[in-house]
């Protein structure tokens, strides 16, 4: 009888938990797991702030072609023009257009201002 009592203690004891060593293990495991997580998202952010720069870019160059096209005067068009003439919605936080009136670039004081950052 007293076999028994000892072999039940035994199993009760086996049956407890978790040891330090699984507990840590699973620790490690979900660390590495967030740490992918959290650089795929970045990439993901990086790169739909790249495409949202690269649309803004695009969209000012139809619209300065959309104004010379209507009879705009050559190497007149500006952004307070361009939406006068409704073709953009709101002057470009992230390009302007160039003295010539044609070329886009980006825009130096975007950083100064804290609007947004230079694509």
């Amino acid at each position: 009888m007293n076999t028994e009592i000892v072999e039940a203690v035994e199993v009760e004891q086996k049956e407890r938990g978790f040891t330090l060593v699984e507990l840590l293990i699973v620790i490690v495991i979900l660390g590495i797991l967030a740490t992918v997580t959290v650089f795929a998202v970045r990439g993901i952010a990086d790169k739909g702030k790249s495409a949202a720069c690269d649309s803004d870019k695009k969209v000012l160059e139809v619209a300065v072609e959309t104004f010379y096209a209507n009879g705009g005067a050559a190497g007149t068009a500006t952004e307070l023009l361009l939406v006068e003439a409704e073709l953009i919605r709101d002057v470009s936080k992230t390009y302007n257009i160039g003295g010539d009136g044609i070329a886009v670039t980006a825009e130096t004081d975007a950083l100064v201002l804290g609007d947004t950052e230079p694509c």
